[in-house]
């Protein structure tokens, strides 16, 4: 189908390897990784064998949609992998889906890094409409650096994702040091659950979802320089490079911190380096929690304007969703999904709607996971359509990929999952009337094509 308008981007507003990489890690690290530590150390042994699990699985996604960007390097994966296998109509529904989780987890990252900058500013956790106006501030003032340009939003990504890493790799470093000076009691596991396969299953469950945003280089691929081989490249590392710094830093931190101390905290890793090197070095630690949350809301700000222009392109959404500022920036796109997401803040900051809020987090997650589904789910069909080439390897790590979304979208919970599918059946409607209303530009584009 041909494109309603120019899909090319202005020189110089192309990713690099470097940024897409720092794409991928920056939205898989999150604030997510900083909380983890209190969830996961009364499972004991059994989180670190979910990790492994989480990890196998999502590098196996990884390597799926790596071959699969190899394949398909045009257009955004939310909607070119399904579409390529399934039909034009997949393709929507998948993207419709993730577009909606990339609002809702924008406005996610808001209220955390507004939460992890109360433990250096108490007044912030009072009640209020204030912290809500300062976590929307938040997302408007990354919504300005998008539309500044993809290689601002690169640009900032990179500099936020070096500040995240200094807790998560210093925590590393500070348990090696611990260890070998005698500053730290050994390690221990004392008080927690033996391993089960209920506990392992409890902990991948948790652990999964602090990886999931390692397809984001492959939603943006009409914004990556040769895409073919970067966008493969970088999917891979980032997930693998993120997959062992979580495993690293988080059992650093359960060992070593005894566990009512960490069930008691609200900062599982400012505790950590408070215990460990001072009090002060964990009040830094909690600003660096605040910056990854910002950090990654930097990220899906990018995505969630990329995924309607791209539909937009496509005659699915209408022609205004593609329109281009001077720095190529979707920015009707960007003030539609910026202004959901601050709907989205707002309301959980009203008296009565904070438990709604935390549910459509979980609900949004589950509906992120269909793109991997999905996206497993092509590989196969392409392969048998002659398509892609799958070795026995890759074979291997597409069942398992499958296998690994769909028991991770059962863990979300029933009714999680239901309702992750009624608001993606939601845009069917929409995508019965572009299709209606472009019918006739593709009949006569038909003799030409």
């Amino acid at each position: 189908m041909t494109d309603i308008v120019n899909n090319s981007e202005r020189p110089g507003q192309k990713l690099g390897l470097l940024m897409c990489i720092a794409l991928g890690m920056g939205n898989m690290i999150g604030s997510g990784v900083f909380l983890l530590p209190r969830d996961l150390a009364p499972l004991g042994w059994n989180a670190v064998i979910g990790w492994f699990v989480s990890i196998a699985g999502t590098l196996c996604l990884a390597i799926v949609f790596a071959r699969l960007a190899k394949r398909l390097p045009e257009g955004c994966a939310a909607f070119t992998y399904g579409a390529a296998a399934f039909g034009p109509g997949t393709g929507f529904i998948v993207a419709w889906s993730y577009w909606i989780s990339c609002w809702t987890v924008v406005a996610t990252l808001a209220v955390a890094a507004i939460s992890n900058l109360s433990i250096l500013m108490p007044w912030l956790a009072d009640a209020g409409s204030l912290p809500a106006w300062i976590a929307i501030g938040c997302i408007w003032l990354f919504t300005l650096v998008n539309l500044a340009g993809v290689r601002r939003a690169g640009g900032a990504q990179l500099l936020t994702l070096g500040l995240k890493l200094i807790p998560v790799i210093g925590a590393v470093i500070v348990g090696v040091w611990a260890l070998g000076t005698g500053a730290a009691p050994p390690p221990t596991m004392t008080g927690t659950e033996p391993v089960t396969l209920s506990g392992v299953s409890s902990a991948a469950t948790l652990t999964l979802f602090a990886l999931l945003g390692f397809e984001s280089a492959c939603v943006v691929s009409d914004r990556v320089e040769d895409p073919e081989r970067t966008i493969p490249r970088a999917t891979v590392i980032a997930a693998a490079a993120v997959g062992l710094l979580y495993l690293l830093s988080c059992t650093t931190v359960t060992l070593m911190v005894p566990l009512e101390t960490l069930q008691a905290s609200n900062a599982a890793y400012a505790t950590f380096f408070s215990r460990l090197v001072s009090p002060e070095a964990g009040q830094v630690v909690a600003l660096f929690a605040a910056i990854a949350a910002l950090g990654a809301l930097n990220g899906f700000v990018l995505l969630q304007g990329d995924i309607p222009r791209d539909l937009a392109h496509r005659r699915l959404l209408p022609a205004a969703f593609a329109r281009d500022n001077k720095f190529a920036s979707p920015w009707i796109t960007q003030l539609v999904s910026s202004g959901l997401a601050s709907i989205i803040v707002y309301a959980n900051y009203s008296r009565g709607l904070a438990d709604l809020f935390a549910f459509m987090v979980k609900v949004t997650t589950s509906t992120a996971i269909i793109l991997y589904i999905v996206g497993a789910a092509a590989a196969f069909w392409l392969e048998r359509r002659g398509a892609i080439k799958m070795s026995a390897g890759f074979a291997a790590a597409t069942i398992i990929g499958f296998l690994y979304s769909a028991w991770a979208f059962y863990g979300a919970g029933l009714e999680a999952s239901l309702w992750s599918l009624v608001m993606t059946a939601a845009g069917l409607p929409i995508y019965v009337v572009m299709r209606r209303r472009s019918a006739p530009a593709r009949r006569e584009e038909a003799p030409v094509a």
